[in-house]
């Protein structure tokens, strides 16, 4: 297997605080991999850092082969990202939120007319695709995140506590669907959780992580 993450003694320190703690660890393409660990142990500071939204203090990180420090657009262009918080413009419809962000990766039109309705079949929304992202309760618009997350058809899928806030019915409909399209696209995926179940449930390898070191 060819890797697709190669972490390489990454840390990240704010003033005299080390949030991530010389790291190192690779996962294999095709593989879900969960970083587990308690709130405030260092896991979403480092999914900042491979993601491209912080800069390591030192260290650094493979990508997709591209780094991480010097040449965060080629990762970028590789990964699709679903933060904790949910994002989507409340306003718009599903569709429209889904055309927005293809348009920022460039993705032709006749393309992303075709994609955007395949990922909202993927993801059950096609019956609210021009629905307004208000009328979707919280399991939904994490769904919507998700196939958001997908509009480029990234290589590699980054999940910062996908399940925050969603009650146990929405959770597992989550944790099937990311199943089903994982196996369907060919996906490698990084998460983070504090679930234990969570990352039983989702990922080949679980990574744990406390007080930023790996454990």
């Amino acid at each position: 297997m060819t890797v697709a993450v190669d972490v390489r003694g990454i840390t990240k320190r704010f003033g005299d605080f080390t949030a991530v703690n010389d790291i190192s660890f690779t996962v294999e393409r095709g593989e879900t991999v969960a970083l587990l660990g308690p709130n405030g142990a260092g896991k979403s500071t480092l999914i900042r850092m491979l993601t491209t939204l912080m800069l390591p203090t030192s260290g650094t990180a493979l990508v997709d082969g591209a780094d991480i420090v010097k040449e965060p657009d080629k990762v970028r262009h590789a990964i699709g990202v679903i933060p904790q918080a949910m994002t989507s413009d409340l306003e718009l419809s599903c569709r429209e939120n889904l055309s927005i962000f293809a348009k920022l990766y460039s993705v032709p039109r006749v393309r992303r007319e075709k994609h955007i309705a395949e990922l909202l079949e993927a993801v059950d929304l096609t019956p609210w695709a021009d629905k307004q992202v208000k009328q979707l309760s919280g399991g939904m618009r994490r769904r919507l995140e998700i196939a958001r997350g997908l509009v480029h058809e990234p290589r590699i899928f980054f999940l910062d506590e996908p399940t925050t806030g969603l009650d146990p019915v929405a959770r597992k409909n989550v944790w099937d669907m990311l199943d089903r399209i994982k196996s369907e696209r060919d996906l490698t995926l990084v998460l983070t959780t504090h679930l234990m179940d969570e990352a039983d449930k989702l990922c080949d390898r679980i990574a744990i992580i406390d007080h930023g070191l790996l454990m």
